[in-house]
């Protein structure tokens, strides 16, 4: 039978005999927490301890145990989920793959989880080791497994768990794009989610379960479609697109909860910056009658669990190794300094330009922009650390690959000229790579760069203006960070790739020893 959400105002005109067999749940939710289990900095990067004893520093594992624990006592009736990617993002990721992630959520008790494309970054192996190591279920309904020997017996599709005397099915979703995304082999297949999630819907209110929860990791876009084309979904928790839903905070993309056919999508942003809580309601016939609440910001308001701290301190302590571990060598010194990448092309900019672009070249990505202010540092001549590069590249971005045209494109390049209207340098030059162009430093504003020009399968082509190009940079650039506003908008967005001094310390082993070079990709007169 169809639900339908009763407002509040109806809610409230209940008959008192109705309103006795409501049922109150409160739910709380994280999502695309990457590994962040220090706390981080305004701008989702790491955050020193400095700077934590001053109050600068959001999230954390410590923060989050202590924010979760204040809303369970809040509630004499809760469940704790998360939207997926708990994987990927820092070195603890890197060091300890899925044992941290399982070992936290298991201390802060959480009741489900999805699977998200970042899940899969390592194969099905690390994520069969996770499943194996948590203490509650992972699911993902629009995927089969039943090929892959790993997952087949372990990942359900759904399932059912008890709270407060009442039944309450959970089910899983994934990208469906998510062999595009990450590394789930060739065994697991994606199907579509609509049909998915239907036929789990069916079967649990087939069982007499008419509470019905969407674990979700496919995006808020996604999320809205799925709620509207499919019957008897009463909430959703969200995740993949890093989706700020609030009632209060201006940079929120939406409502919390969001309502769409009935159904109350939620989202948190992400990196354990919020803790998501939604008090919702039920009556006897399973149907929302009410849904409040607001993502909890965890600032430094909330108190860190000392030994939460004192834990994540200690596993710390390894990742010292890998900062000081050499991936590879250089041939000479590489120039990064602030006043050659701002300005003009550097050694620098051409290595993480060239790495960026080598690794997703294959997926029809014709052009790199990298923002110089993102090069922090230079490399010196001889063995190179993990640590020198995250010295140069510290701000734990990913790569985004989208669409443009060559009208948006040359709108991006003349949006890196700032440096001629404003003395502040403000990072914002584009260093790039599969692309070259003169820069008329007389030319008025909007109209300095010319004789553009790209690499289009070795050879070399005038950018045409209504052509559409694949790009990759990073996400605060795709974001719309250093001016490039006109990528906001762009088409076909990925922005939750590998992390960029990951992708760069790669290609420096794969290229060792490396030598840095000039070659005239960009020019000014």
């Amino acid at each position: 039978m169809l639900k339908r959400i009763l407002t509040t105002s109806a809610a409230l005109a209940l008959s008192a005999g109705a309103a006795s067999a409501d049922y109150s749940l409160t739910i709380l939710h994280t999502n695309d927490f990457h590994a962040r289990f220090e706390p981080v900095s305004k701008y989702d990067s790491g955050c020193s301890a400095e700077d934590n004893a001053e109050g600068k520093c959001f999230g954390g594992s410590a923060r989050l145990v202590t924010a979760i624990a204040e809303a369970r006592a809040r509630s004499n009736n809760s469940v704790l989920f998360d939207g997926g990617d708990q994987f990927q993002g820092t070195l603890f990721y890197t060091y300890y793959k899925g044992k941290l992630a399982a070992e936290m959520m298991n201390k802060m008790g959480y009741d489900g989880m999805t699977v998200g494309n970042h899940e899969f970054d390592d194969g099905p192996e690390v994520l069969a080791g996770f499943m194996d190591a948590v203490d509650f279920p992972v699911l993902m309904s629009n995927a089969d497994v039943s090929q892959e020997p790993l997952l087949h017996d372990k990942l359900a599709k759904s399932t059912v768990i008890e709270r407060g005397g009442e039944k309450l099915g959970l089910i899983g979703a994934t990208p469906p794009n998510t062999a595009d995304l990450s590394s789930p082999g060739p065994y697991v297949k994606f199907t579509d989610p609509i049909e998915a999630i239907q036929g789990e819907v069916t079967k649990l209110t087939e069982m007499g379960v008419n509470k019905i929860i969407v674990l979700s990791h496919m995006g808020y876009a996604r999320d809205q479609a799925v709620a509207a084309a499919v019957d008897g979904i009463d909430v959703i928790v969200g995740g993949h697109t890093n989706t700020l839903l609030s009632n209060i905070n201006e940079q929120a993309e939406g409502a919390y909860p969001t309502v769409v056919n009935g159904t109350q999508i939620l989202s948190a942003y992400a990196y354990g910056k919020f803790l998501g809580e939604l008090n919702v309601t039920f009556d006897d016939a399973g149907v929302v009658v009410s849904a409040t609440g607001e993502p909890i910001s965890l600032d430094a308001a909330v108190a860190e669990d000392e030994a939460t701290v004192a834990r994540i301190a200690e596993a710390a302590v390894p990742l010292d190794e890998i900062r000081n571990k050499v991936v590879a060598e250089a041939a000479e010194a590489i120039d990064g300094a602030r006043e050659s990448c701002r300005y003009m092309e550097c050694q620098m900019g051409n290595l993480v330009a060239d790495a960026m672009l080598a690794r997703v070249k294959d997926q029809g990505i014709q052009v790199a922009l990298a923002n110089g202010g993102g090069l922090r540092a230079s490399i010196d001549a001889g063995e190179v650390t993990q640590g020198e590069v995250l010295t140069v590249l510290p701000f734990q971005n990913t790569l985004s690959t989208f669409q443009v045209t060559g009208e948006t494109l040359k709108a991006a390049l003349e949006n890196g000229m700032g440096q001629f209207d404003d003395p502040a340098d403000d990072g914002r030059f584009p260093q790039v790579a599969g692309i070259k162009y003169v820069i008329e430093s007389g030319n008025a504003t909007g109209e300095r760069v010319t004789e553009i020009m790209v690499d289009m399968d070795g050879t070399w082509e005038a950018l045409d203006m209504t052509k559409t190009y694949g790009v990759v940079s990073n996400n605060f650039v795709r974001g719309g960070g250093d001016g490039y506003k006109m990528f906001i908008d762009a088409m076909n967005v990925y922005d939750f790739g590998p992390d960029l001094a990951d992708v760069t310390a790669e290609y420096l082993a794969e290229n060792a020893p490396y030598t840095p070079y000039l070659d005239g990709r960009i020019t000014i007169k």
